[in-house]
């Protein structure tokens, strides 16, 4: 299974009629959960609540805008209810006489009445015709986008495994100079020990400091766990999915055993300072990859 980048777009054109055609696209970004936004002409009340059931089952996290656009057409026919008008007139005109009032009917007003002008009697039908197209298309849709999120996440992961194996290589030269760290761990506990066994002989001053240096001069640990996190990491590259906050999640183990790598070896001295380099390079490649797993479902 592949990895999914946030990133997508998808758009899809339908003619519905001679007179009725429509926009229907989405488009995704990163964000920490799922945000759908849509944007809809007015009294599809109805089809919104299917179309942001289906983005919640079919993507997991991202900020989703999905935006539906119609074309209408000029009616093929010009005119109007003659029946609705004629109604409305012979209304004003009672009304008008009934009460003694003073007036002409305003045409205008009676032209937006509902079905007065010609052809407005098609557009029930035409709702209905658009959301069954819509629910018809929307399934595609998803799919082309899910299709160009894969095609994003493979570019992502192909950049997140280059930076995997410059951590993996930083990681092995530590472990080749921490036998050199060792070494100048102990001869500076020798130096300390002459320095504790002086005229001022001091028993417990001597034991805290020999339990602070064998302490600080083991770097096993955090080089150990610096290794099976990655390894966890390429796992779940090749297990693919929803693996965005996992990873995540990994970075910032692993930013923390960089940190404690680079607190135990400041000023050592000798090879140490190439430890610290190569410390301050995997904080550096972490973070971008930081950067990058943003990006990630």
């Amino acid at each position: 299974m592949p990895i999914y980048s946030m990133t997508g777009f998808a758009r899809v054109q339908v003619r519905v009629h001679d007179q009725l055609s429509y926009t229907l696209s989405v488009k995704s970004v990163n964000h920490r959960f799922l945000d759908v936004q849509l944007r809809l002409p007015n009294g599809l009340d109805a089809l919104e609540m299917e179309l942001r059931k289906a983005l919640k089952d079919n993507l997991v996290r991202g900020h989703v805008d999905l935006s539906l656009s119609l074309d209408r057409g000029s009616q093929q026919k010009s005119g109007y209810n003659r029946e609705l008008v004629s109604g409305y007139l012979a209304a004003f005109e009672a009304a008008r006489a009934e009460h003694k009032l003073k007036g002409e009917p305003d045409l205008n007003a009676a032209l937006r009445l509902p079905g007065a002008l010609q052809g407005e009697n098609r557009c029930d039908d035409d709702q209905a015709i658009l959301e069954e197209s819509v629910r018809e298309q929307i399934g595609p849709l998803l799919n082309e986008l899910k299709i160009m999120r894969a095609r994003e996440g493979e570019s992502l992961e192909t950049i997140l495994h280059g930076t995997l194996d410059k951590l993996a290589e930083a990681t092995d030269s530590v472990t080749l100079l921490r036998p050199e760290i060792e070494q100048r761990y102990q001869e500076r506990l020798a130096q300390r020990l002459l320095a504790a066994t002086g005229p001022e002989f001091n028993r417990q001053r001597l034991l805290e400091e020999v339990a602070v240096l064998v302490e600080r001069s083991d770097i096993a640990e955090e080089l150990t766990r610096m290794t099976t996190h990655i390894g966890h990491f390429r796992e779940l590259l090749a297990a693919g999915g929803e693996v965005g906050k996992k990873l995540d999640f990994l970075l910032q183990e692993m930013n923390r055993e960089a940190n404690t790598l680079l607190s135990k070896t400041g000023g050592v001295g000798g090879k140490g300072t190439r430890i610290t380099e190569l410390g301050l390079a995997m904080k550096a490649e972490i973070e971008k990859t930081r950067e990058q797993i943003q990006n990630v479902e």
